[in-house]
């Protein structure tokens, strides 16, 4: 077992041994699902994101075949391909105001019909470039298990008092939004910028939506808003620079 493993069980294990009264078979149960949870294969995270998946589907008004903003996705997905590093790429909008986009580790893409509203095709294509990254970079997938992890340690915990300790439908939901508000590390951003446009660069796409995709997004940061694009370290502005700057060098 390596030690970030074992770490991880026994601090979930050990938090949940504090409690008074606690059942001690919850808190094994506790241990396995969170060791689970650090040590999730490739199947297994795919298997979980198809179900948040589903449900975020079923949660959101989801564009048909003939709608407009679908018709533009689909034009946006044929630029940028249709799978990400040999996983499947499936391309949905929301309809709906928000601005966001996101991507699972299932190659499962959703995008808000707010943000196709603000953004260009050519904005719009280096935002989903972006979230393509963060799967092709293994970030979705780290996401998943802090996602599974925490919602089996709250499973685990609730046993305690009678609640089975199974994934329920409202917690596939718990753990689909928890995947979309996911919080990047600065590192893990910059990364999928720079992923983005080297994809946009390889399949012959102009790299400027990138920048001002971001633009866009800078005039609108310090807005209360519920999606994790607007978490963004480091900030939106100072993302388009350094974007700018990689198109002046031409690598």
């Amino acid at each position: 077992m390596k030690m970030t493993q074992l770490a991880a069980t026994l601090g979930v294990t050990l938090l949940l041994a504090g409690c008074q009264n606690f059942d001690s078979n919850a808190l094994m149960q506790s241990g396995a699902q969170a060791f689970q949870a650090v040590t999730l294969n490739d199947q297994q995270v795919k298997t979980l994101s198809d179900q948040s998946c589903q449900k975020m589907d079923s949660e959101n008004k989801v564009a048909d075949a003939n709608d407009p903003y679908q018709q533009r996705l689909n034009k946006i997905a044929a630029a940028l391909g249709d799978n990400i590093n040999g996983t499947p790429a499936n391309y949905k909008v929301y309809l709906t105001k928000d601005v966001n986009a996101w991507a699972m580790a299932n190659g499962c893409i959703r995008v808000y019909s707010g943000l196709m509203d603000l953004m260009s095709d050519n904005e719009v294509t280096a935002v989903v470039g972006h979230e393509m990254g963060h799967v092709a970079l293994g970030h979705t997938r780290k996401a998943m298990q802090v996602a599974y992890g925490t919602t089996a340690a709250r499973t685990a915990a609730a046993s305690a008092g009678g609640i089975a300790a199974t994934l329920s439908q409202s917690q596939l939901g718990e753990m689909g939004e928890k995947l979309v508000n996911a919080r990047f590390s600065q590192s893990q951003e910059s990364q999928a910028d720079d992923y983005s446009f080297d994809l946009l660069k390889k399949r012959g796409i102009s790299q400027e939506g990138l920048v001002t995709s971001f633009e866009k997004l800078a005039k609108l940061e310090g807005a209360q808003q519920s999606s994790s694009m607007f978490d963004s370290h480091p900030s939106s502005s100072a993302r388009a620079e350094h974007i700018r700057q990689r198109i002046a060098a031409g690598k």
